[in-house]
C-alpha cells in the first residue's frame, strides 16, 4: 500500500486549530448539563461507525474505556435504538448525529425539540461536535494513518 503523507506535518496551523477545537468541545461538553463527556464520546463513536472509520473507532473506543464507558454499551452502540442501556438524552444526541450525518434536513419541529432538550449552547456544541468528528473521519479516509498509531 502506498505510504500517505503526514497530514499534521503538511498543514500544522490547521491541525492546531482542529486540536484546539477538540479541547474546547471536551471542556464545553463537560460544563453544559444537557451534554456531558459521555455523550461526546458516544457521538464520536457512532459517527465513526456510520462513516466506517477504523482509526477513529479504535481511538475513541480506547478513550471511552479510559473514561469509564462499559463494554456492554460500546457493543450495543451500533444498535442503540433497541438497547435499554442509553439514557433519553444520549438517545436524542445519537439520533441527531445520525440525522445530520445522513444529510437529512432539520425541520422546525425537530429543531425545536432539540433546542428544548439541549438549550442554545448545547445544541450548538452538539452540532459542532458531530461536524468535527465527521471531518476527522474524512481526513483519516484520505490519509490512512495506521490504526493504533495514536497511542
Amino acid at each position: 500500500m502506498l505510504k500517505r503523507i503526514n497530514y499534521f506535518a503538511a498543514a500544522p496551523q490547521v491541525f492546531e486549530l482542529l486540536l484546539k477545537q477538540e479541547e474546547i468541545l471536551g471542556n464545553q461538553f463537560a460544563e453544559i448539563p444537557s451534554l456531558g463527556k459521555t455523550i461526546l464520546e458516544l457521538l464520536k463513536l457512532r459517527v465513526s461507525q456510520i462513516n466506517q472509520c477504523a482509526f477513529c473507532l479504535d481511538m475513541h473506543s480506547s478513550q471511552a474505556f479510559e473514561m469509564g464507558e462499559t463494554h456492554e454499551r460500546m457493543i450495543a452502540l451500533n444498535a442503540w435504538q433497541d438497547s435499554p442501556l442509553f439514557s433519553e438524552q444520549e438517545r436524542l444526541a445519537l439520533a441527531f448525529a445520525e440525522h445530520l450525518v445522513s444529510g437529512y434536513s432539520i425541520d422546525d419541529a425537530y429543531y425545536e425539540e432539540m433546542l428544548a432538550n439541549f438549550g442554545e449552547s448545547g445544541l450548538t456544541y452538539l452540532t459542532i461536535a458531530i461536524n468535527a468528528i465527521s471531518s476527522w473521519n474524512r481526513m483519516v479516509k484520505v490519509f490512512k494513518p495506521e490504526v493504533g498509531s495514536f497511542r
